[in-house]
């Protein structure tokens, strides 16, 4: 049996077992540039987290429960997308930047808020397509993997807003946010 640093007998770890001794690989080391790109998509995920939060804070609070209850739903689902390329920074052997941020777009009515969300999700599918790109150059099919079904929930999220645009320019935004009132 071997010893632990007491020198008592301990048991063997079963998953040590399969690893051979004469392998000496080194953890997967990715690509700087990969790197860089996925802390840019964090950044971005960041600042979404925190806008589309502070958005189902305000619509709360003016008594728009069903866009406040959306606000909030994109936000946790940010907060996932943000931890993805977080575990994904950590595999790859580098350092997430949790510390830089694009601008929050506020906005003071339920109108400006879309208008924003839409601007920030737009400029998200862009930065996703150009990282997209240097995955493939780079050869890191795994990162690509991920920004692809990243980029798939942007596009659905800039679909749901421009259907929101279009009731707006259907209905009036008095009538909007009255269907918009209660969850």
């Amino acid at each position: 049996m071997p010893e632990n640093v007491d020198g008592k007998k301990t048991r063997a770890d079963p998953r040590h077992a399969l690893r051979p001794k004469y392998r000496k690989e080194k953890p997967m080391k990715g690509d700087k540039k990969v790197i860089q790109a996925l802390n840019d998509v964090l950044m971005a995920e960041l600042t979404s987290i925190n806008m589309y939060f502070v958005h189902y804070k305000m619509e709360k609070n003016w008594g728009y429960d069903k866009l406040a209850h959306h606000a909030r739903e994109e936000s946790m689902g940010e907060m996932k997308h943000a931890e993805k390329m977080i575990d994904r920074i950590l595999y790859l052997e580098g350092t997430p930047d949790m510390a830089k941020y694009d601008t929050i777009l506020v906005g003071d009515s339920c109108e400006q808020h879309l208008k924003n969300q839409y601007a920030v999700e737009k400029k998200h599918v862009d930065r996703l397509k150009k990282h997209i790109r240097l995955c493939l150059e780079k050869n890191d099919f795994g990162t690509k993997e991920l920004l692809d079904d990243i980029l798939e929930e942007t596009e659905e999220s800039c679909d749901w807003l421009e259907t929101q645009f279009q009731r707006i320019q259907d209905i009036g935004i008095k009538n909007y946010l009255t269907e918009h009132m209660h969850g």
